[in-house]
């Protein structure tokens, strides 16, 4: 923590073991303050009590350091706060500390090989980066998916929705004390992650969802395995209604806390919850339809209190309409279909069989393959390691993640590999809502107001 004074302030400043040497900046002299009683550090550095509030009349401020390893700070996001008090009267986030370099890597690898990297950017929601980066591929491609994928792929967002809105329902409530809350977060979280490594062998960052459709076909039992998560998510989402929502103590601590008005998120280019908590019911599966939401039966949850409890509300609304569309989306999987484009130049291969190690392909798949031609081994040497050609151009699609709207910009000069690819991350601008929820409000509301946004520093990075 560091306090700074206006270069024309009186008085001296001690050395000693409760301070460090001043330090001349733009600002004014800066120091930090390593000890000491509080009332006579700040009678020392010319403060006078301003009357029993405790408050005190001087020209000081104090700016805090706010992680960037603070559990409250979602990850490794750093804020400074400059406080009075306990009044917060400017906040700024610092970013960068998880830069991974994900949309470089993406130019260095074949169009399918992106997958695997974009899946790890918001490492919350891999399902919707995945199928946000594939519908750009496959737009450029000029090519339609199957059916069968497109309604795979709206059962994995749907589940991953679920399983992310838990962690933001989870880690809000350990950051503000709910502890109970926190616990039975992370235990459905496991339900949904359990389902999503049965349906896909992985229980995030998948890479399952792939350009032209998806891997492979669902495992045989999936139908009751799914049935099952929606039969036990119905049975315990009725828990966090008693757990928090009607909790005293939970309201609060973020009832009137980080208020958003919508005039502010339509400035900021704010999407998501935190938009729909301002009372704009803005949900690209109805706004702009895509994988074919325009056939499922939904609601957009909205509120209008544009505040933390809002926001707390609609995510658990969205979880029940997530699993309405998961059970619309099993009711269509009766259906049978290719779950891949049967065009073989585009088509990554899908049927591949285990090897007896778990690892390797079949030895049955091998010989498959060289049993019938030279030239069919042949294109499939090529097709996974050179991969595919798309055409040139740039394309922009997006979807609505858990934290809104996630875009994906994809330029191609017409070889393997892209030519550049660019995220539209909600939590990165998403995060810009920080400083205006926050300012103005106690210090102990800004844990609140950034749990209350769900930021991702992955994809905020990438």
């Amino acid at each position: 923590m560091t306090r700074s004074r206006t270069p024309e302030t009186p008085g001296a400043v001690p050395d000693g073991p409760r301070h460090s040497r001043e330090t001349r900046t733009t600002e004014g002299r800066m120091f930090t303050v390593t000890g000491g009683d509080w009332d006579d550090l700040v009678s020392e550095v010319g403060g006078e009590p301003a009357g029993a509030d405790g408050g005190f009349e001087s020209d000081e401020r104090i700016i805090v350091n706010m992680g960037p390893q603070h559990p409250s700070t979602h990850g490794v996001l750093r804020l400074i706060l400059e406080i009075e008090g306990e009044t917060v009267t400017q906040a700024r986030s610092v970013i960068g500390y998880l830069h991974t370099g994900i949309e470089k890597s993406c130019e260095f690898r074949n169009w399918t090989q992106g997958v695997t990297f974009l899946t790890r950017a918001d490492y919350l929601s891999p399902a919707f980066n995945e199928a946000v980066y594939c519908m750009a591929v496959e737009k450029l491609l000029g090519i339609e998916v199957p059916r069968r994928a497109q309604v795979i792929r709206v059962l994995l967002m749907e589940l991953t929705r679920i399983s992310s809105h838990l962690v933001a329902l989870a880690t809000g409530g350990m950051e503000l004390g709910a502890l109970t809350g926190m616990t039975a977060g992370f235990r459905e979280r496991e339900e949904a992650l359990h389902l999503m490594e049965f349906l896909t062998g992985l229980r995030m960052n998948m890479a399952f969802i792939r350009p032209g459709g998806v891997a492979q076909e669902l495992p045989e039992g999936y139908r009751e395995r799914v049935q099952a998560f929606l039969e036990v998510m119905r049975s315990r989402l009725p828990e966090y209604d008693k757990l928090l929502t009607g909790q005293p103590i939970w309201q609060g601590r973020t009832e009137g806390i980080g208020v958003l008005p919508l005039e502010a998120c339509m400035q900021l280019g704010v999407t998501g919850p935190v938009l729909r908590s301002a009372g704009l019911p803005w949900d690209l599966r109805k706004t702009m339809p895509y994988s074919g939401y325009e056939e499922y039966d939904f609601e957009v949850p909205t509120a209008t209190e544009a505040d933390c409890f809002a926001r707390f509300r609609l995510r658990l609304a969205e979880i029940h309409e997530s699993l309405r569309i998961m059970e619309q989306a099993l009711a269509k999987l009766a259906e049978p279909g290719p779950v891949m484009v049967t065009d073989r130049k585009i088509g990554w291969p899908a049927q591949l069989s285990l090897g007896s190690d778990g690892m390797g392909n079949s030895l049955e798949y091998i010989r498959q393959i060289m049993g019938e031609s030279m030239e069919s081994l042949i294109h499939h040497f090529k097709l996974v390691t050179e991969g595919f050609a798309v055409p040139a151009g740039q394309v922009y699609t997006a979807v609505e993640s858990p934290r809104g709207e996630l875009g994906c910009q994809l330029v191609s000069d017409g070889g393997t590999r892209p030519f550049r690819v660019h995220l539209r991350d909600p939590s990165f601008v998403n995060l810009q809502s920080m400083p205006a929820m926050s300012e103005g409000g106690m210090i102990a509301d800004v844990v609140a107001a950034v749990a209350s946004i769900d930021p991702v520093m992955g994809g905020v990075d990438r």
